[in-house]
């Protein structure tokens, strides 16, 4: 039997606000030492009440709209009731019936190896709540000599706001769920809303997942997969999943609803605990705390700012840069990628007859020599020590002939290690490109003369030898001939020791 994959994504996305959801505390607990940013409100002491923080309030709105939510004017936040040791209150302050948007959707391509073209995911709600304290769990012989084990509880995290954003069950594979959760997270940095980072937690997936036979419209037994920390995991923890649901039925099994968790090292999902319902957790209304309302008016104030996102930059970046999809995808991709793009392109200040071939020239040293470097460092490009001025002022070098683009990659090379300016290594390092005639002359001269077999085999019709002896000609000179003129020097005397062979009786 042929089986069909149904896939729901939880995406929960850390505001990037100064201080908490309910309370005054700073936000910033990731370098802070732990219980260190505390208050009665967030340890959840008798007595001490919520406030709301109207940043992260505004942050949700404005990612509703971002995903073609509709916003509705009246909203309030709901009591979720559970006992777990993270939990400082015994309950997380949550949104149930009543969320900030509803009834959004994302495009995505869609899987092509599935048949399926560009179409819409659905999302079914985003709303707002508060984070849960971090446990840190040590093993057995870790504590003392009877060899206990225990846990440590940071309440730092505690409070900090989380946007929960919820996808209807529309993604169809593995593939899908990437190109949704790339997307979505393309769009929470270009709001500014979240920083974004999986590694940090910044940005953390839950998937729903079941088969069913294909043609049913009736949706399998599904489970959720949790502990996913990478868009890598992410697709592999989903495909892993498929092929379980699949062999479990095929077996003659049943798929339980359960909360199953990703194991990176194993490369499998292991069960966690039975999958809880919403009538488990006893919502009710957040006694502390007043419904919302939202006006017409805030909300088209909000509409207002949101930016122009990925997709429509690649498309501006192709059609008015004649860039390849793939290199304007690549650039658009984030927010910071595509204004240093476009920031180094400014500053080279190329007239309209130039742009586009500055363009590829900017797009092909960021996603080229300088995405190694800060990949090897694992660095965003907005943390880059070569700044867009200091990548244009390299480039305006290799165009003025000051540099070859092989002495350029020495000099971005020592710009990112030092952070110095492209002309002052240049000058203290000697490497600007040779131009004189005579000085590359005498390099030819000791190139030919060193190698006779390639004079021998030009002579002969081999053109490919030339340039060889131009790589010598580079040698000699530690890549800082102007290659095109060493190149036509080689050729030169190449010629002339053809002319005085073709004379010899």
């Amino acid at each position: 039997m042929q089986y069909e994959t149904v896939i729901g994504l939880e995406v929960h996305v850390q505001l990037h606000t100064r201080s908490k959801m309910f309370c005054g505390c700073p936000a910033d607990y990731q370098a802070a030492e732990p219980n260190t940013r505390t208050c009665p409100v967030c340890l959840g002491l008798p007595g001490a009440l919520p406030v709301i923080n109207r940043r992260a309030v505004e942050y949700t709105v404005l990612t509703g709209l971002a995903l073609n939510c509709r916003i509705p004017e009246f909203t309030k936040f709901d009591r979720k009731n559970y006992p777990y040791p993270d939990l400082m209150k015994g309950y997380q302050i949550s949104q149930y019936d009543l969320p900030l948007a509803l009834d959004g959707f994302l495009e995505i391509d869609g899987d092509t190896q599935l048949g399926l073209g560009r179409r819409r995911i659905g999302v079914e709600r985003v709303h707002l709540e508060e984070d849960v304290a971090k446990l840190q769990h040590f093993p057995q012989g870790s504590y003392d000599d009877r060899g206990e084990g225990y846990s440590l509880v940071d309440v730092n995290r505690s409070g900090v706001p989380l946007m929960e954003v919820v996808s209807k069950p529309d993604m169809r594979s593995a593939e899908e769920a990437r190109q949704y959760l790339t997307l979505l997270h393309s769009i929470v940095q270009y709001l500014g809303v979240s920083t974004g980072n999986m590694q940090d937690g910044n940005f953390r997936c839950d998937a729903n997942v079941s088969i069913r036979p294909v043609g049913s419209q009736i949706l399998g037994t599904r489970t959720e997969v949790k502990n996913m920390n990478s868009f890598r995991a992410v697709y592999q923890a989903l495909e892993y999943e498929v092929v379980r649901q699949r062999e479990v039925i095929e077996d003659g099994g049943a798929v339980v609803q359960e909360t199953r968790g990703w194991i990176e090292e194993r490369e499998v999902t292991v069960s966690q605990r039975s999958k809880e319902y919403a009538h488990d957790y006893r919502y009710f209304p957040e006694p502390d705390l007043p419904p919302l309302r939202i006006g017409p008016e805030r909300v088209a104030e909000l509409a207002a700012e949101l930016p122009e996102f990925a997709p429509q930059r690649s498309a501006r970046f192709q059609a008015d840069l004649a860039l390849s999809g793939y290199d304007a995808d690549l650039l658009a991709g984030s927010r910071s990628m595509a204004n240093y793009f476009e920031t180094t392109l400014t500053l080279r200040d190329a007239d309209a007859a130039d742009r586009a071939a500055t363009a590829k020239e900017v797009a092909n040293w960021m996603l080229g020599d300088l995405a190694r470097l800060l990949n090897q460092d694992h660095r965003e490009i907005d943390a880059s020590p070569v700044t867009p001025q200091r990548l244009a002022d390299l480039l305006a070098l290799v165009a003025d002939g000051t540099l070859s683009t092989s002495l350029a990659k020495t000099v971005l090379e020592e710009m990112y290690a030092t952070g110095g300016e492209p002309a002052d290594i240049v000058r203290e390092q000697g490497l600007g490109q040779i131009s004189d005639t005579g000085a590359i002359e005498a390099a030819v001269a000791e190139a030919i003369a060193a190698n006779p077999k390639a004079v021998a085999d030009y002579i002969s019709g081999k053109d490919t030898a030339a340039r060889f002896l131009m790589g010598q000609v580079m040698r000699l000179t530690k890549g800082q001939a102007q290659p095109e003129l060493a190149l036509r020097l080689v050729q030169e005397g190449l010629e002339l020791q053809k002319t005085r062979g073709s004379l010899e009786p």
